[in-house]
């Protein structure tokens, strides 16, 4: 099998620009993840970053979650559990109103870092939907367009520990499944692995790789580009050593953003005798399904929303 998509974005300003757009392109359509090095975003900045998340978890977290092993009889399991997942989490809001200062336990000094990471991962997410337009011959800003609603995009982090378990056969750290939005940007633990993604029926690993960051696409740009690109299914492993940092980042379209397939896409794909279309819907309607769904096949989420669309039409503004 190939290996995992790993692409220098500074090679896009100079001679190599068309074969990095090359490669984005391959792993847009064959993989649905890609790694990113030179990005734009400091070193020094991603490892204060990665320190102060493991600090937290540390100082905030871990007790809680040895806790909830307890009540949850989650340390000495004979059968799968298929309900819960092995992991440590909170989440951050950012767009279209941060929630940073209200979330508990934060030292200043660490909200102060996500919130300026947040504003360096806004513009990659924003400057990655730019080149993934260029590759589909959409004009530039379709992309970040089509995931506004009326108050923007909606951007938010999930940051999760996934500590050392005891038996990590019966449970995962988090179970299979594709990502409901747009375009995911994640830190990852640069040693401690465990995150997999299915491609050709096998799972393979997404190697842990300092200062990367790891981009999959979500469930709506494979809407958006009528199944051109792919949301992949992926999931994580719980690992009897060490506890692994995850920070993702979710640029997603705003609630009230009608997604459907762009009409540039279709009106090629008519030409080459295509016929297949996915459904039309507010993005808020399509998350509520979700909710309920996520651990399931994406197919039938699509398939719901394209029955919805038949009864309940959508106007387009």
């Amino acid at each position: 099998m190939a290996n995992f998509p790993v692409i220098n974005l500074g090679n896009l300003n100079g001679e190599e620009r068309a074969a990095t757009m090359d490669q984005i392109r391959d792993a847009s359509e064959n993989w649905g993840f890609f790694e990113v090095l030179n990005h734009g975003i400091p070193h020094d900045f991603l490892d204060t970053v990665e320190a102060l998340t493991k600090e937290h978890y540390k100082k905030c977290m871990e007790q809680r979650f040895k806790q909830l092993v307890a009540s949850k009889a989650l340390e000495g399991l004979q059968a799968e559990v298929t309900d819960m997942d092995w992991e440590s989490t909170f989440h951050l809001r950012h767009l279209p109103q941060s929630n940073i200062a209200e979330v508990p336990d934060l030292s200043d000094e660490y909200r102060k870092v996500m919130k300026e990471f947040a504003l360096k991962l806004e513009k990659l997410a924003e400057e990655l939907l730019d080149l993934l337009c260029e590759n589909l011959g959409l004009e530039k800003g379709y992309l970040k367009k089509a995931f506004y609603g009326a108050k923007g995009p909606t951007f938010g982090t999930k940051v999760a520990n996934y500590p050392p378990c005891p038996t990590p056969d019966k449970i995962k750290g988090l179970r299979a499944h594709t990502d409901a939005g747009g375009i995911v940007l994640l830190l990852q633990d640069p040693q401690v692995s465990g995150l997999q993604l299915l491609k050709d029926g096998e799972w393979v690993d997404v190697p842990p790789l300092r200062h990367s960051i790891v981009i999959n696409l979500g469930d709506q740009l494979e809407v958006i580009t009528n199944g051109k690109y792919k949301s992949v299914e992926h999931r994580v492993l719980a690992q009897t050593d060490g506890a692994r940092m995850s920070i993702a980042s979710f640029y997603n379209p705003g609630s009230d953003a009608v997604i459907y397939p762009a009409p540039a896409l279709l009106e090629k794909e008519t030409e080459d005798g295509k016929k297949k279309v996915y459904p039309k819907y507010v993005f808020e309607d399509y998350m509520q399904l979700y909710a309920g769904m996520k651990f399931q096949a994406k197919e039938p989420r699509f398939e719901a929303m394209k029955a919805r669309e038949t009864t309940t039409p959508i106007e387009t503004a």
